[in-house]
Parts: structure tokens; C-alpha cells; sequence
């Protein structure tokens, strides 16, 4: 590897450290290539998020995203040097040189992003869905092509649905962890369809529910349908080497156990962000690590069960 691109990687995985750490915490049991593969993933798409999520006037925002969407036509036509100033550029140009990447999924997750800017809002689940799917379903599906699967897998022909749906499951976990600070933001994911059956359509503005209404039911229910994602998700696990299956357990796990803290008490979603210690997510890397994930969603899938 040329001294650019690997300047390049070292900056992507600096990126990475810095702003997600859950996600540095999955990745880190990855081999070095397949681990500077997934910053590049990340530090591209963290500046897509970036702009969506900044202060700049939807018109500039949109603007920038088109720009991005320009940058990744020129890594799909490998038309990004290895001197380019660009540091994220080299690295993920470099990375789709070296894997199967769909890099149309991250079209899709700059149209996702584009959706927040223009404001939009979603009546059902169904809807809801669509969105997830760009912003977290197609990174799911990216990050399969970096992973691949093992040899001789039993039904990788559906690898890339159970990664999408998986990638549906922590975006869920994110938005419920989210609801005040995306409140704050202008921005409601849940759809209008669950608010409302609970009697929340007023919104997440306070430290305490709408009054009247069932907050805690509102939780509970999207906890059980980001559980169904999970276990559905979870079945891409055995299809994987035993590194990158355990990449997958601990990121998965880090945000199922968040999902547990925040059944426990719904209304810490309102007062701040729910987060794991250090020592917990340790624990969840060192479980994925070793097999255990796995080699249960194998089994129950032999059962009928997963």
C-alpha cells in the first residue's frame, strides 16, 4: 500500500475512533484491510450525515449532497488518484478497488439524507421503513461487500437481506434513543400512525411524556419491532467468517443491550442519550469475539426457530 492511501486510511480510521464509538468498538475485530475498509465506509458517510445535520440553509445542504453524489460517481469510475487532497475519497476508492462494494448504497443513503433535509415525515411503519433502509439498510448491504461470506455458507443467497434488515434494526435503536434530541432538531421519525394510537402526536419537546398519553406503550412497542429486526437480522451471522461475524455480534449486541436499557426505562430517552459503559461493550466484543452469537443463531435456525 502506497504512503498516500495508507495517510488516507489512518485518517478514515481517526474519524472513526473519534465520532462513532459503537461502531469502532464491532470494527476493531476486523483484519487490518477489512477494518480500514469499514472506516472509509464510515468516514464517508459521516460526512454525509454531516451536512444533513448541520446549520447551513436546505438549499446549500442540498447543494453539497449533489456534490458528494459527484465525488462518488468519480470513485466508481476510478477516476481518484492516490494523490488526490481528498483523504476520504483515496481511502474508499481504494477500498472499492479491493471489495465487491455496492457503493449505489451510498446513493442511497445521500437520497435518505436528503429526505431529512427537505423535512420529511412518515405516516407508518412502511414508510418509516423506506427511510431506514437508505440511511441504514444500504450501509448494512456495504458493509456485507467487505465482510463477504464464508465458504460454502448455507443461504447466502439472502446475506444482503438479512445485513439490510439488521442495519433496520439499529437505526430503530438509534431513533428511539434519539426522540429528544431529534425533537430538538425539528425532526420525528416514529410514525405518525404509532404516535398518535398512543397519544403522543405532540411530540418529544420535554424531559417528561405529552401529558395523557402512553409513552411507555409507544416504547414498548417499537422495542418489540426492533427485537423481530434483530432476530431476523441475526440470521446473517453464521454466513460470516469468525471475525467478521464477530463485528457484527458486537455492534448488534452493543445496540440490543441499549434497547434492553431503555425498556427498562423508557423515559431516559427523554432526559438524555442511553449509553453503555466501556466495560459492557468490551464484554459484547469479547462474546462476539468468541463464537457465542453465532453458533446460537445457528442453532435455532437448524430449529426452525430463528
Amino acid at each position: 500500500m502506497s504512503p498516500p492511501v495508507q495517510a488516507a486510511y489512518s485518517y478514515c480510521e481517526t474519524v472513526t475512533g473519534q465520532q462513532a464509538r459503537n461502531f469502532a468498538y464491532g470494527i476493531r475485530l476486523l483484519p487490518l484491510e477489512k477494518r480500514q475498509a469499514m472506516s472509509a465506509l464510515y468516514a464517508f458517510s459521516r460526512r454525509v450525515d454531516d451536512i444533513g445535520d448541520g446549520e447551513l440553509d436546505p438549499e446549500t445542504k442540498r447543494i453539497r449532497l449533489e456534490s458528494t453524489r459527484e465525488l462518488l460517481e468519480r470513485i466508481r469510475k476510478d477516476a481518484v488518484d492516490e494523490d488526490d487532497t481528498d483523504p476520504v475519497a483515496v481511502a474508499l476508492a481504494d477500498a472499492a478497488s479491493r471489495f465487491p462494494l455496492p457503493l449505489g448504497g451510498l446513493d442511497e443513503l445521500i437520497d435518505g439524507v436528503l429526505m431529512d433535509v427537505r423535512g420529511a415525515t412518515y405516516e407508518t411503519w412502511d414508510d418509516l421503513t423506506s427511510y431506514c433502509r437508505c440511511v441504514a439498510g444500504a450501509i448494512g448491504r456495504l458493509s456485507l461487500g467487505v465482510f463477504g461470506t464464508a465458504p460454502g455458507a448455507r443461504g447466502a443467497e439472502r446475506a444482503a437481506e438479512y445485513a439490510d434488515t439488521l442495519g433496520l434494526a439499529l437505526q430503530l435503536t438509534n431513533i428511539l434513543r434519539d426522540v429528544r434530541e431529534d425533537a430538538g432538531n425539528g425532526r420525528t421519525y416514529l410514525p405518525a400512525e404509532d404516535l398518535a394510537a398512543f397519544g403522543c402526536s405532540a411530540g418529544f419537546h420535554r424531559t417528561t411524556p405529552p401529558p395523557g398519553s402512553d409513552f411507555a406503550g409507544l416504547i414498548h412497542f417499537e422495542v418489540r419491532r426492533a427485537r423481530a429486526l434483530f432476530a431476523e437480522g441475526y440470521r446473517l451471522l453464521p454466513m460470516l467468517d469468525r471475525r467478521s461475524g464477530a463485528c457484527v455480534a458486537a455492534m448488534a449486541g452493543i445496540y440490543r443491550r441499549l434497547l434492553d436499557r431503555i425498556e427498562r426505562d423508557p423515559e431516559a430517552v427523554l432526559r438524555g442519550r442511553v449509553s453503555l459503559p466501556g466495560h459492557e461493550k468490551a464484554y459484547v466484543a469479547v462474546r462476539g469475539l468468541s463464537g457465542l452469537d453465532a453458533r446460537h443463531i445457528s442453532r435455532l435456525t437448524a430449529r426452525g426457530r430463528a
